[in-house]
């Protein structure tokens, strides 16, 4: 299957809380290929130059947060960054562009570091600035080769913002350099701090670098372009942003509500501007069709206002339209759990975890909610790890026994399955030759 056993156990513990796992989501993806089709068309887009957004729509329970995850991972396995924000309205207010910096720079991913990345970015940028040296014919152990790779990281930085970076980016990235030659990898670490956005960065370290204050709201998205950049020359193909739980924002202020739906205007007017940049955006459709969200402020909705045509819905549209769970979609994904569970007799387990058990588990769930699915994945699958969990646990555990369902004899198809055949006898080639009927 290709996936480890370090995975799947995380897969199992994230599912018993009733939490979305970070790793993993591809070997229970089931019906969505036309939507992560989509995703990959903007991921294509984006390794060509384009800077784009894309917001992701659907009810509570149709799976944003996973579809999000899986971007995410997609885009990493295509050799994008990444990062992964939740709305909060504590703390990230979009018309603060310090807030969104700082979360979007402290969440940065990539497949070799999964998170707080930037140090890890640096480093690898450095590594190929001083690599273009010596093919160019530096010699490493010159005494001014430091000079040369921090004069050639200012150039860079320059070359690729067309001169948009902050003087002071500048100041802090030769001077992150400068203390890693020298050792000092506390006070490196404090300036990474900083470029990240951090408030709480000692004033030794600042002063070391030559700056003073703190990234604002006026500058930051000229430091975001910076990394972006910075992104880019260190070897990845771009950068993906993911923003979930956009819809939180309905609960805040008015005044504050009406700035940060601006704020996201912003962004998207912006998007074309940042060559290698995807941000993604998760929202109810309450939060894109409420006078209180984005059908609120004419100059957004105009340019992501969702459009359907009968039955019609384009994926390329700004909005991209996740379909609430059906039945069989639930029970496919919990097929491919119980065959990535980790049992031990694996034989008797899909035995106990049978498929007409599993059918009667989703009656069972989805009775209080009229039989509406897409409303209760989470608590499904949460009650379905659970029941593994005592059928791997326990010898003499039975689920049909103790949910008080009906016993039904599993039919030949059903048994053929659970020991590992086709549930049909392959039709017999035609000896003769004969074509077949067509009716």
């Amino acid at each position: 299957m290709g996936i480890s056993e370090r995975d799947i156990e995380h897969i199992f513990e994230r599912l018993r809380c009733g939490v979305v796992p970070e790793r993993g989501l591809d070997a229970f993806a089931v019906g969505i290929e036309k939507e992560r089709a989509e995703i990959h068309r903007q991921l294509k887009l984006i390794e060509e130059g384009e800077g784009a957004f894309k917001f992701l729509r659907g009810g509570y329970g149709c799976g944003k947060t996973f579809m999000s995850r899986l971007a995410l991972l997609d885009a990493q396995s295509r050799g994008f960054a990444t990062s992964f924000v939740v709305v909060s309205d504590n703390d990230l207010h979009f018309h603060k562009f310090d807030d969104v910096y700082r979360k979007v720079v402290q969440e940065l991913g990539t497949a070799a570091c999964p998170r707080s990345a930037l140090g890890d970015i640096l480093d690898r940028w450095i590594a190929r600035v001083e690599d273009e040296l010596i093919s160019a014919g530096a010699v490493e152990e010159a005494p001014d080769f430091d000079e040369k790779v921090q004069n050639r990281m200012e150039e860079n930085l320059a070359s690729f913002t067309r001169g948009s970076a902050p003087e002071d980016m500048g100041r802090v990235l030769r001077t992150i350099f400068a203390l890693k030659q020298e050792g000092n990898l506390s006070d490196a670490a404090s300036l990474i701090s900083w470029l990240s956005a951090s408030e709480n960065v000692a004033s030794g370290a600042k002063k070391t670098a030559g700056i003073k204050g703190d990234i604002s709201s006026r500058d930051a998205m000229d430091y975001l372009r910076g990394i972006l950049e910075i992104v880019k020359a260190a070897g990845y193909r771009g950068l993906a942003i993911l923003i979930d739980e956009t819809e939180t924002i309905l609960r805040m202020r008015r005044d504050v509500r009406g700035r940060s739906l601006n704020g996201i205007r912003q962004i998207c007017d912006a998007a074309n501007s940042y060559p290698g940049l995807l941000w993604i955006f998760t929202g109810t459709p309450e939060f894109f069709d409420a006078k209180r969200g984005v059908a609120g402020l004419a100059p957004l909705h105009d340019r992501i206002r969702f459009m359907s045509h009968g039955d019609y819905v384009s994926l390329r549209q700004p909005q991209l339209a996740l379909n609430p769970f059906r039945r069989e979609r639930l029970k496919e994904v919990a097929l491919k759990l119980r065959e990535l569970y980790p049992a031990g007799d694996r034989a008797l387990f899909n035995k106990k975890i049978a498929l007409t058990y599993i059918d009667q588990l989703i009656d069972k769930v989805t009775q209080g909610f009229a039989g509406d699915v897409g409303v209760i994945p989470r608590q499904f699958l949460r009650h379905l790890v659970n029941i593994m969990d005592l059928a791997a646990e326990h010898a003499d555990f039975d689920p049909i026994t103790v949910e008080g369902f009906e016993p039904r004899e599993p039919s030949d198809a059903e048994n053929r399955v659970m020991a590992g055949q086709n549930a049909y006898d392959e039709e017999p080639e035609d000896e003769q030759g004969y074509e077949p009927v067509e009716f």
